[in-house]
């Protein structure tokens, strides 16, 4: 893939994967142009619609750094320590993610973290264009149809990458080319977005350095900070069925009352909070589900169009990101581009799958366990054993966001070592209670030393 034409590629998508991987390759002497159906932000301001806040982790800060962009970001971003669990009637707690500040998250507006990303992918040398939406593609000719403003063209090209989200024209273009096994799994809950404005003086009003979290069993509220000292708070709760859901909920009036008998500490938080409910729509929540991520060498896809899940682990932006870096070291090192899209393909696929399980689980924790009594054990007990087996025992939450190691084997670890934790508090009140000869023993036969990827 040495001659200038074998090294164009066409990326459908100027949003998050698409502008990084833009940078990676032009970096790396690729000719590269992005197709945007939105207008420039830069020009016309962020018209993303609604996006619960991201949490940018280890995985998401790896690629970042690969191209230069992780200084940009940083300087936006909003450091989260831990969980602030508010349960009803009690006071808040705060439960770390980690050992310590080395061990954190970073929450970032998609739409600041895009502007970094679009920059950073022109100063490589990728040429953006804005309000041009793909049409259709004929995979045989090798020509895609280009609209927008009034423009109408068909173009050639020699590749395509597929980073246009969860709707992508592009797999819809596939599909129709070639079956791609997709199915989509939606959840019957849906979210609906809130703000928490700034306090007196432009503080934030509540502790800015966490993931706030109200824990209500079918249902659940978080708030995420925002440079600008507000919160991004999203509810979380069935789209139908008994109260509380989006149907029994209808409109701001309801809403008030509901956050008057559930999120109490809430309510003063949120001035507009009935005007919000009224104005912002309800989201839906998915995961897509494709069996082939490309077709030969004339397309493959990543991020959301590959891979789209819940958030509620926040990994979505993250595991595209790691999509970009493995995508674009594919495309260095194979032969040529259908070797690099099937290897790309093979190293992520299970990656993708296990993260999107994982994330499935995790709003299970976050809505109904995290304020539980076994959970909490399971959790002190699990931080005891990451000290009493450095590099062995490592805890889940540290797997997947302060680690780079693959998702699938943080996915099996993960559940080694829940079936450790379960067994070992089984019916005990407190840690002093443990049986620490037999669990280390079962510790050391079953989890080997846990080696982070370089």
């Amino acid at each position: 893939m040495n001659t200038a034409g074998n090294r164009s590629i066409t990326i459908i998508g100027a949003g998050l994967a698409g502008t990084l991987l833009a940078t990676l390759l032009a970096q790396r002497g690729w000719q590269v142009e992005v197709f945007e159906r939105r207008g420039d932000p830069r020009v016309h301001g962020y018209a993303g619609g609604r996006s619960i806040n991201l949490a940018l982790a280890e995985r998401g800060l790896h690629a970042l750094r690969q191209a230069g962009a992780d200084l940009g970001v940083m300087r936006q971003a909003v450091m989260m320590r831990g969980r602030m669990v508010h349960p009803l009637g009690g006071a808040p707690e705060l439960q770390r993610y980690g050992r310590d500040d080395s061990e954190v998250i970073w929450s970032i507006s998609r739409g600041e973290l895009n502007l970094v990303l679009i920059e950073a992918a022109e100063a490589a040398g990728a040429v953006l264009h804005f309000d041009r939406h793909l049409e259709s593609v004929d995979f045989d000719a090798c020509t895609m149809r280009v609209c927008g403003e009034g423009h109408d063209e068909t173009r050639p090209f020699h590749t395509l990458v597929g980073a246009d989200g969860a709707g992508s024209t592009l797999r819809t273009q596939m599909a129709r080319h070639a079956d791609l096994g997709e199915r989509t799994e939606w959840l019957d809950h849906g979210y609906k977005e809130l703000e928490i404005p700034p306090g007196a003086g432009g503080s934030f009003r509540i502790e800015a350095n966490a993931l706030h979290i109200w824990p209500r069993g079918h249902y659940m509220c978080i708030a995420l900070p925002n440079d600008e000292r507000t919160f991004t708070v999203t509810l979380f709760m069935p789209h139908a069925g008994p109260y509380p859901s989006f149907e029994t909920v209808p409109d701001g009036a309801a809403a008030l009352a509901l956050f008057g008998q559930q999120f109490a500490d809430a309510v003063p938080l949120i001035p507009m909070l009935e005007q919000d409910y009224d104005r912002n729509p309800v989201g839906t929540l998915g995961t897509l589900y494709l069996e082939r991520w490309c077709l030969d060498s004339r397309a493959v896809l990543v991020g959301d169009a590959a891979h789209a899940m819940v958030p509620f682990h926040g990994q979505g932006m993250n595991c595209a990101f790691e999509d970009c870096v493995a995508l674009a070291d594919h495309l260095q090192s194979a032969p040529d581009i259908a070797a690099a899209y099937a290897a790309f393909a093979a190293q992520r696929m299970p990656d993708a799958a296990a993260i999107q399980h994982m994330a499935l689980e995790n709003y299970l924790e976050m809505r109904d366990r995290v304020d539980n009594h076994d959970y909490r054990l399971q959790r002190a007990l699990e931080l005891q054993l990451q000290e009493r087996h450095p590099g062995r025992f490592v805890p889940h939450y540290s797997m997947v966001t302060f680690m780079r190691i693959p998702y699938s084997l943080a996915l099996a670890r993960s559940e080694i070592q829940r079936a450790i934790l379960v067994r070992a508090t089984a019916g005990l009140g407190g840690l002093e209670q443990v049986d620490w000869a037999a669990l280390d023993a079962e510790v050391m036969a079953r989890l080997e030393p846990l080696v982070d990827t370089p």
